[in-house]
């Protein structure tokens, strides 16, 4: 999957992985992990979500990752902010308040970038993109981010064979596999979501289901 899949995603507001609202597990479970405010949170893959201010709400200094940069100043604008831009490396960075997003490949993201980063929220990452890619970004996270890492993941199964992604299907044992020998995981929360889905029940999916996880240290 290449970015200009994504950057076309974008161009053409074929977006309905953008979620209007807030996400319910995002403020169901989040309480729940006691990450302190102030603590900076990564969100890679960010898009515009409205999840990022939910987080800066909460008192954090929000760091999102994004490649679109139709996203990243769709979000600012949307939300009436007028960001200080600069360029970081690889990235182009937009500030304002406690959020900043990054724009640019993921996969340029050092240790160095996040080294103040102690919590990760994932909803729209992992499940966007296909089998290669999400080791190549399991196995990034694991080399940039530290092992006393706290936050949230959240993925999506189904079979694949009954529709292609993205999103993608991720199977509990493959998080468990390429996640669990370096954070310890907990599956807080696991809720077959078909009846919700019309581009998954016109499909013909037989089954949805979403899983959250709890990231901790081991």
């Amino acid at each position: 999957m290449q970015p200009e899949f994504w950057h076309k995603k974008w161009a053409s507001n074929q977006i309905g992985f953008h979620l209007p609202q807030v996400n319910p597990y995002l403020q169901r479970h989040w309480p729940e992990l006691a990450i302190p405010a102030r603590v900076r949170v990564l969100v890679p893959l960010c898009g515009k979500s409205l999840d990022l201010l939910w987080l800066a709400g909460q008192g954090h200094q929000v760091l999102g990752i994004e490649l679109s940069q139709t996203a990243v100043e769709d979000f600012f604008s949307e939300q009436q902010l007028a960001p200080e831009v600069s360029d970081a490396g690889a990235f182009k960075v937009y500030r304002a308040g406690a959020i900043e997003l990054w724009c640019g490949d993921f996969f340029a993201l050092t240790a160095r970038d996040v080294a103040d980063c102690a919590a990760l929220y994932d909803r729209a990452a992992l499940i966007a993109l296909p089998p290669p890619m999400r080791e190549r970004y399991g196995a990034h996270l694991q080399q940039i981010l530290p092992a006393e890492l706290r936050g949230l993941l959240i993925t999506l199964d189904y079979d694949q064979a009954q529709l292609p992604g993205p999103p993608f299907a991720v199977e509990d044992n493959e998080v468990q596999r390429s996640w669990g020998c370096f954070w310890r995981l907990h599956m807080l929360q696991e809720q077959d979501v078909l009846g919700e889905s019309w581009k998954f029940l016109r499909a013909g999916v037989t089954r949805l289901v979403e899983r959250v996880y709890r990231i901790s240290p081991r």
